[in-house]
């Protein structure tokens, strides 16, 4: 049986994290015996503040619930970071996980984390080590990615968002979309904490 893998996801305002959590289910899914899939958490803002926003329209994800996430074997959760930490609908979703929490359903389970920065002060490490607390507090395994990726870590002649922790961009004023580079590493990590799912699944 497959090992099944949720990358779940919020939008950012300019699709940067959609466009990462893209190549990171087709990275996962490019790895024999794993089953990936994409789901968003829900939005919690008025529809009347997203057309405010000028937020573009979301594509056709399932939207996914706590009581969902027992039946993964692993994950990938990606946001855009807030004043340095995941956005609030991200956290939200965490929130309301009270009940997988106290049977620790989740325990044990491997995930990966990615997100989008406006800037380099923005958050890029910051929101990784903010959003690990949720992951401690389940019981789920934490995946770096360390220094795995191999050379293109060292990059310093581009911007490159992302570090050890996980994959990443940077939205700058919201013109700028996710690099080759990047996208590149999104691709691996998604293959990467596949891998690790499937070696837990079979070793279970």
């Amino acid at each position: 049986m497959a090992a099944k893998l949720y990358i779940v996801r919020y939008y950012s305002l300019y699709g940067h994290v959609e466009t990462m959590a893209e190549e990171i289910f087709r990275g996962a899914n490019s790895l024999e015996g794993v089953e990936a899939s994409l789901w968003q958490v829900p939005e919690t803002l008025p529809d009347r503040v997203i057309e405010k926003m000028k937020a573009p329209s979301k594509k056709e994800v399932p939207i996914i619930t706590p009581e969902k996430l027992a039946e993964a074997d692993g994950f990938i959760f990606g946001f855009p970071s807030r004043f340095g930490m995941m956005a609030a609908q991200f956290k939200a979703f965490f929130d309301s996980t009270d009940e997988l929490w106290k049977s620790q359903k989740l325990a044990g389970k491997p995930a990966g984390i990615f997100w989008s920065t406006g800037f380099h002060g923005g958050g890029q490490e910051n929101t990784a080590l903010t959003a690990i607390t949720q992951l401690a507090h389940h019981g789920i395994i934490f995946v770096p990615l360390g220094y795995t990726y191999g050379a293109d870590m060292f990059e310093i002649n581009e911007v490159k968002g992302g570090s050890t922790y996980g994959a990443g961009t940077y939205a700058g004023d919201g013109s700028r979309q996710p690099t080759k580079l990047e996208l590149d590493q999104a691709f691996y990590q998604g293959k990467y904490v596949a891998s690790i799912t499937k070696k837990l699944k079979l070793a279970t």
